[in-house]
C-alpha cells in the first residue's frame, strides 16, 4: 500500500475529477442535492453540520468526519459543540445495541418456552 497517512487513501482532485467523468450526471445532481440539503431553512447551516459530525461518526466515514468537522467550524461551531455532537452519535450508536437487546431477549424467552427438540 502506498498510502502515507494511513488505511484509507486520500481525497484528490484527481480522484474527484475521475468520480465527475465516470458519472457526470449523477455527480451533478448529487452535488446539487448536498447543497439543497446543507442551505439554511428550517434549521441553520450550524445545525445541520453538527448533525452531518454526528452521523458521521456513527457511518464512520472519516472524509465526512473530517469535512463535516471543518464545515461545522467554518459555520460558527464551537470545538466544544462538535464534541458534543461526536459524544450524542457515541450514545445513539451504543444505545442501537442497548434496544436491540430486546430482540434477542424475545428470541430466547420464545426458545426457552419452546425448546427445539
Amino acid at each position: 500500500m502506498s498510502w502515507s497517512d494511513g488505511i484509507y487513501p486520500p481525497a484528490t482532485a484527481e480522484i474527484s475529477k475521475r468520480r465527475r467523468e465516470l458519472a457526470p450526471e449523477i455527480h451533478q445532481a448529487f452535488e446539487q442535492f448536498s447543497r439543497t440539503v446543507f442551505a439554511d431553512g428550517a434549521l441553520p447551516k450550524k445545525t445541520k453540520q453538527l448533525i452531518a459530525v454526528a452521523v458521521a461518526h456513527v457511518t464512520q466515514c472519516p472524509y465526512c468526519i473530517a469535512g463535516h468537522s471543518e464545515l461545522a467550524s467554518k459555520h460558527g461551531a464551537s470545538d466544544e459543540e462538535i464534541m458534543e455532537a461526536i459524544w450524542v452519535a457515541a450514545e445513539m450508536r451504543a444505545g442501537g445495541a442497548f434496544a436491540h437487546a430486546t430482540v434477542a431477549l424475545h428470541r430466547l424467552e420464545a426458545l426457552h418456552q419452546h425448546p427445539a427438540p
